[in-house]
């Protein structure tokens, strides 16, 4: 038996070694996790000083160090100067909004809230979710309302899954090019992505099987309709090989289709083949109105717990107001009414944006909102950028877009539905041709 050895040294937390994975101040952190929430360490437990656990454990004292900071920011320790570090003793108190449908039988004097349009149940009413349901169903996802939430736009939808769904130091795997918001929001979290490389069909399947194989990758971000830049769509037969990898390496998929309302061909969702392993989001804010800000996003009954618990301890929910009056664009029809002028809209700019461009250079069978446009060899994208805006008109250049290093290969997006009417998204796209030209 080593000198040092803690055997039979009394100690109020004895992790088991064995137990332990690289990195090792996560792996302690998770352990740690693990143990309050189960209630193995009840609430106001003092953990051993950190020297000792480090002797205990034969680690460097600031592996602990980092360990008690991961778990102290997550809210489960507390420290006390000159007194040690200890559980946290509101850990396992029940998540005031989780169990708020309980209490209908008492005056509520919980939430710091009143009437109707201010708080009701975090993932939305019924007759909200009944119209996610259809809203849902017309990309041919049919969902059981239990499992489905509302949230404030596709961003907060995204935000809510990362961080129930995620840790920092996780890798998710995404396109090259994919949607900066969610680019940013993965830095913010620590969250690593890694991109994979795809085609003109979009992500492809043997460039993620090499990834998942070389990597410890827990999840893939996808854009299967119109993806954000590029206005990929992918088809068919890609998918089924994309799901099928997916489920082999038991990928978390987040699935944001933003973009599936404006197919004239709706196809069905990834998520439809592995529901038990996806998030799917569609918000409303590019099909009805971005300023209402609504999203309804599906989850499997195994997240959902943690996707509630991050509803509410993050934004509590989506205005009731703006959720209850897409609910009526649903079901009144007038929601349908709106896609379809918007989609008319969209074909006449597509159709203004081709005469200026060939559709060599650009997809043809699409009517996206916006388009990926190429740009000469000898053009840098940050350059034209600041050409461009210089000469009066705003675009977005690759860098932007890429995940990982910079692509060889430099585009410019043009968001054709930006410009207020036709007259001046010509304008704009004469002004963008002759710097081509020239």
């Amino acid at each position: 038996m080593p000198v040092n050895s803690f055997e039979n040294f009394p100690m109020s937390w004895k992790p088991d070694r064995a137990d332990l994975t690289k990195p090792l101040y996560l792996s302690i952190a998770l352990l740690l996790e693990r143990d309050i929430v189960s209630g193995k360490l009840p609430p106001h437990t003092k953990l051993p000083p950190q020297r000792e656990l480090a002797d205990f454990l034969d680690v460097n004292l600031s592996t602990i160090t980092k360990s008690y900071k991961i778990c102290e920011l997550r809210g489960l320790l507390y420290a006390t100067t000159g007194r040690g570090t200890f559980v946290s003793p509101s850990v396992n108190l029940p998540n005031v909004v989780v169990n708020h449908e309980e209490a209908f039988n008492y005056i509520e004097m919980g939430p710091n809230a009143a009437a109707h349009l201010e708080y009701s149940h975090p993932l939305g009413t019924a007759y909200q979710k009944q119209a996610a349901q259809r809203w849902l169903k017309g990309f041919h996802l049919e969902v059981e309302s239990d499992n489905i939430a509302i949230a404030s736009g596709a961003q907060n939808a995204l935000a809510i899954t990362l961080i129930s769904l995620f840790e920092a130091g996780d890798k998710i795997a995404t396109d090259q090019f994919t949607h900066p918001n969610f680019i940013n929001l993965a830095k913010l979290l620590h969250i690593q992505l890694v991109h994979v490389e795809g085609d003109e069909n979009g992500m492809l399947p043997d460039a993620l099987e090499i990834i998942c194989k070389t990597n410890s990758i827990s999840g893939i971000y996808l854009m299967p309709n119109y993806s954000n830049p590029t206005c990929i769509t992918i088809p068919v037969k890609r998918r089924k090989e994309l799901v099928s990898t997916i489920q082999k390496h038991h990928l978390t998929l987040l699935e944001d289709d933003v973009y599936a309302f404006s197919l004239l061909q709706k196809l069905e969702p990834l998520t439809s083949a592995i529901p038990d392993q996806s998030v799917y989001i569609c918000s409303t804010s590019k099909s009805l109105c971005a300023g209402l800000r609504v999203a309804f996003f599906a989850f499997p009954t195994n997240f959902r717990e943690k996707i509630i618990n991050g509803i509410y301890n993050i934004n509590l929910k989506t205005s009731s107001l703006n959720a209850e009056i897409i609910a009526e664009l649903i079901f009144s029809g007038a929601a349908e009414k709106i896609v379809h002028t918007k989609i008319d809209l969209a074909k006449e700019r597509k159709d203004i944006f081709s005469r200026y461009f060939p559709p060599s250079l650009t997809s043809t069978d699409n009517v996206c909102f916006f388009q990926w446009l190429p740009l000469p060899e000898h053009i840098d994208g940050k350059l034209f950028e600041e050409a461009a805006k210089f000469h009066g008109v705003n675009v977005f250049c690759s860098d932007r877009f890429t995940v990982g290093h910079t692509s060889h290969k430099s585009y410019i997006r043009l968001a054709l539905s930006s410009p207020t009417d036709t007259t001046e998204l010509e304008k704009a796209l004469r002004m963008i041709k002759t710097l081509l030209d020239h």
